[in-house]
């Protein structure tokens, strides 16, 4: 057996993708798989060195790692009409962030990619994902680009929605904002690659299929979340888009990076290329 390591974000939706793998639901002869856990900035900068076979990155990070990398069919958590929210502390209107100190949970990040989509002119000050709302909840920053369970909480905090980007992008482009998807090396044999889509396609369908003891496995990687809203946080990334990204998912990761790389901020044009 060949032994692959899979790394993704330590967040609900990603504990309930990989509950049927994890707990050994979903089984191989070819590949054992051993899980790490890491946030998703880290994930984007370890995949530039290709080091986990299989790994979470960002949409905005495939460009990057296109060389090493190839998109998998499975795995994409997709904002239809939602996505990351950019949060303030007092009532701000989008054409209000320009100029602002805007913390954002790295460079690499889909959602850093569609708040310069927006609004380019801003001061980023870049900081782990979950400090982003204590600092602007003390006014260190004058906005926060929320990901993750953030969206659904930000409110107890007090603070105020200044703009949807996954909203803005559906309106502006008829499209659904790609955020994440997992990324399989280049190099692996292709008996290999087959395999690991097929167990990421069959865990995600077995958790889809049995959603409650999936659940109640996420629930161990909740942040600030009852079982209602992780349940609804789920619902939003783990879904039929994810067990497959058919041909709209591909089109619209396609648009996003065109237009990063027409805005100079993606270094060269990439053609989206996924394996199933």
């Amino acid at each position: 057996m060949m032994d692959i390591v899979c790394a993704h974000s330590p967040d609900s939706d990603d504990a309930f993708m990989f509950y049927g793998l994890a707990t050994k639901k979903i089984r191989s002869k070819l590949v054992s798989i051993r899980h790490v856990l890491e946030d998703i900035e880290s994930l984007n900068r370890k995949a530039l060195a290709g080091q986990y076979e299989i790994t979470a990155i960002s949409y905005h990070a495939y460009p990057y790692v296109a060389d090493k990398y190839v998109l998998m069919a499975s795995g994409s958590s997709i904002g239809d009409g939602y996505g990351p929210i950019v949060v303030s502390s007092r009532h701000m209107l989008p054409e209000d962030l320009k100029g602002k100190r805007i913390a954002i949970p790295g460079t690499m990040t889909t959602a850093f990619l569609s708040l310069k989509l927006f609004q380019p002119d801003f001061e980023q000050v870049v900081m782990p994902f979950d400090k982003i709302l204590t600092a602007v909840e003390k006014n260190e920053v004058d906005g926060g680009l929320i990901i993750h369970e953030g969206q659904l909480t930000y409110g107890s905090g007090g603070l105020h929605n200044v703009i949807d980007l996954g909203k803005w992008f559906k309106t502006k482009y008829k499209l659904p904002l790609p955020l994440g998807a997992n990324a399989m090396r280049r190099d692996l044999p292709p008996a290999i690659q087959s395999e690991c889509s097929r167990l990421l396609r069959e865990s995600i369908q077995y958790s889809l299929d049995h959603r409650e003891e999936a659940l109640n496995y996420a629930m161990q990687f909740v942040r600030d979340l009852d079982t209602r809203l992780a349940d609804q946080f789920v619902g939003m990334y783990v879904n039929q888009d994810t067990i497959d990204c058919g041909e709209v998912i591909p089109q619209a990761a396609q648009k996003l990076l065109d237009l990063g790389f027409e805005a100079g901020l993606i270094p060269h044009r990439i053609t989206v290329e996924i394996v199933r």
